[in-house]
């Protein structure tokens, strides 16, 4: 089931505007509503003002109708098993629950497979504030 969340991350990682860092990144979720959405990391030169490709496949989620993230694949090209930043940790975390399913691929697949809570143990969940 995860091969067609590879493939679509891997995709969108060609669509990355990364002339800076030269580090293509490519997410792809599956949510709630059964559709995959993807997204790819976007730098400006203006550096802390580009965002990565998981807040950008969020953001197509929750424009599409999507509301949770059921599960989510991220691959960069010059990194295998590249993990979430800390920030996109706590932003998956939003739309994810503690047993969200997180792949981390390369070049050729899904190589490790962890859950939300392992990702990000201790995270801020939805329900602290009220």
């Amino acid at each position: 089931m995860a091969q067609d969340l590879f493939e679509a991350a891997r995709d969108a990682m060609q669509h990355a505007h990364a002339p800076y860092s030269k580090f293509p990144v490519g997410a792809a979720i599956r949510a709630d509503d059964g559709k995959i959405y993807t997204g790819a990391n976007i730098e400006n030169l203006s550096f802390p003002q580009g965002w990565c490709a998981e807040p950008t496949a969020i953001g197509c989620m929750i424009m599409g109708g999507g509301r949770q993230i059921v599960e989510i694949a991220v691959i960069a090209e010059k990194l295998a098993l590249c993990p979430p930043c800390g920030g996109c940790r706590q932003k998956i975390r939003e739309f994810a629950s503690v047993d969200t399913k997180i792949y981390l691929c390369d070049a050729v697949g899904v190589q490790k497979t962890m859950t939300m809570d392992e990702l990000l143990p201790f995270s801020f969940q939805t329900d602290t504030l009220g």
